[in-house]
């Protein structure tokens, strides 16, 4: 099984500028995961992507990772 939190620190790492920054803090209940992902302020601009492409392709790839956990996967951007 993928560590959804692993990759979704990997992709954000990958976009900004200060990767060092780059958080993500998990909560799991019966049936959801839910991911808050943490940048500098000055990186929310490319996480969040024009007119937030980024920010949902980002939701869909962890939600292709998590295809086969059976759980809903929600991912945050703070």
């Amino acid at each position: 099984m993928t560590n959804l939190k692993t990759t979704l620190i990997d992709i954000a790492k990958a976009i900004v500028d200060t990767p060092d920054e780059v958080t993500v803090s998990e909560s799991e209940t019966e049936n959801s995961i839910t991911l808050v992902l943490s940048v500098a302020a000055d990186d929310m601009g490319m996480v969040i992507g024009k007119h937030g492409k980024i920010a949902k392709a980002i939701r869909t790839l962890i939600k292709a990772a998590a295809a086969n956990t059976g759980k809903k996967v929600n991912v945050e951007i703070k």
